[in-house]
């Protein structure tokens, strides 16, 4: 029986590429002597797998530029209030992965610092600060199902508390819609920020989230749509836990009875953030009360720990800005 060797078979003729054989690397080697070891590292792979992907395709100057244009399209739609290319990036599975790589510990351990996931492109900077005990429910929603959120932020090596952790909290109306997406919602509605005390300690009151659909009306929509893909989201909250010395978390957290539970349009859901939302009897507030812990990994123990790009205090974290 031949041997195979790579993609031919040992003591064929390997197929002639009709294509010119030397111009991917030639882009590659103009890189010039100034790019930085990562860039010249990134770039050369991003090009090499970009023409390997048109090649093998055979894609044509017509799907060239309908790809274009709909970067374009992405472009145009984005501003503080949406990202449209962060949404495209999202049901093509890439942020999420890029969390998994960016998040993961190379070691095995009985407990893990919470579990991350996407940001998603809703997220609003500089939410209203709170005090515990608030809501972050600014309209009446009679038929929304109130819930008192409340648990412990610790460090997850230690299991001692964390003091003036602060969470950053939003999540979607029973409409399905966030609220810059809502003429009829008050500005900042179901966002806050809380910082804890000594004992680590947090509660508040928000909504029991719903499923909903993302924007279907940009490029990530079309993609959907050709791809014969549903476009809804499991009903989550959103957070962004973060703390001095500790590594901030980016995560959502899920709701179990929710349908698309298994089938999330970004593939954003991790068994540790799925969570039952328990009935809460004597409060006036809230038929549903959630009790969730957060556990932060320190710069320190993410390099000991070997996360990738562990980071350092102060470091800018995607297009958040700098953190705590």
């Amino acid at each position: 029986m031949a041997q195979t060797n790579g993609n031919h078979t040992n003591g064929a003729t390997p197929k002639q590429s009709k294509f010119d054989p030397n111009f991917t690397r030639n882009v590659i080697n103009a890189t010039g002597p100034k790019a930085s070891p990562r860039m010249r590292t990134v770039m050369g792979s991003l090009i090499q797998h970009l023409h390997d992907f048109c090649r093998e395709n055979e894609i044509t100057v017509d799907e060239w530029t309908q790809a274009v244009d709909m970067i374009n399209e992405a472009g145009e739609m984005s501003d503080d209030r949406r990202n449209e290319g962060q949404l495209v990036c999202d049901v093509l599975g890439i942020e999420s992965l890029v969390d998994e790589i960016t998040y993961t510990l190379a070691d095995e351990a009985d407990s893990l610092p919470t579990a991350t996931a996407i940001l998603g492109p809703f997220w609003r900077k500089d939410a209203p600060r709170k005090k515990m005990g608030d809501s972050i429910v600014l309209n009446k929603i009679p038929d929304g199902d109130h819930t008192l959120m409340h648990g412990t932020v610790t460090d997850f090596v230690t299991g001692k508390p964390i003091e003036d952790a602060e969470l950053d909290v939003w999540h979607t109306a029973p409409n399905g819609l966030y609220e810059q997406q809502d003429p009829d919602q008050p500005d900042w509605n179901l966002r806050g920020r809380f910082s804890t005390a000594d004992d680590g300690r947090y509660n508040f009151y928000c909504l029991r989230p719903t499923s909903y659909p993302v924007p279907d009306d940009g490029p990530a929509g079309k993609i959907l749509q050709l791809l014969d893909r549903h476009p809804y989201r499991p009903a989550h909250i959103h957070f962004i836990v973060s703390a001095k010395g500790y590594k901030p978390i980016v995560t959502q957290i899920f709701d179990r009875r929710d349908k698309y539970i298994t089938n999330d349009s970004v593939f954003a859901v991790k068994d540790s953030l799925v969570v039952d939302f328990m009935p809460r009897d004597g409060d006036e507030k809230a038929q549903f009360e959630l009790p969730y812990d957060f556990r932060l990994v320190s710069y320190d123990d993410a390099k000991k720990k070997g996360m990738a790009a562990a980071g350092v205090e102060g470091e800018s974290m995607g297009g958040l800005g700098a953190v705590r």
